[in-house]
């Protein structure tokens, strides 16, 4: 647990989930640093994150065309948080981490119900 003020990149080591088989670990500039950098690079990961660009000075054109694919995978799965905090207004405060998980549970089954109603209601290409 840290503080709600400390920033995430902070956390970069305790977030990342040794239990995940999954090598690919995604993130935004934040999470660009040479020290995070080396720590995926001994641990076998293969950094998705975000290229930052110097101040002053534009990415090249392969980080910002490695940029614009990443980011093309990333939207997908910021759609739903986008969705839960927004129309959902998806307020986790609760006393308890159960009761946490429950209530995002909750929200995933909405929004998967949604999904689910909206794919059922369109027809089919004719």
């Amino acid at each position: 647990m840290s503080s709600a003020a400390e920033h995430d990149s902070r956390r970069f080591r305790e977030v990342l989930d040794s239990g995940n088989t999954g090598a690919d670990v995604w993130a935004d500039t934040a999470y660009r640093s040479r020290k995070n950098e080396e720590f995926m690079a001994k641990r076998g990961l293969r950094s998705k994150v975000h290229f930052r660009r110097a101040p002053g000075k534009p990415l090249s054109q392969a980080q910002a065309k490695a940029n614009a694919a990443r980011s093309k995978v990333r939207s997908a799965v910021e759609h739903v948080f986008a969705c839960q905090k927004g129309p959902m207004a998806l307020f986790v405060r609760t006393i308890g981490i159960a009761r946490a998980k429950t209530k995002i549970g909750m929200a995933n089954l909405v929004y998967n119900m949604r999904r689910l109603v909206w794919w059922d209601g369109r027809t089919a290409p004719a």
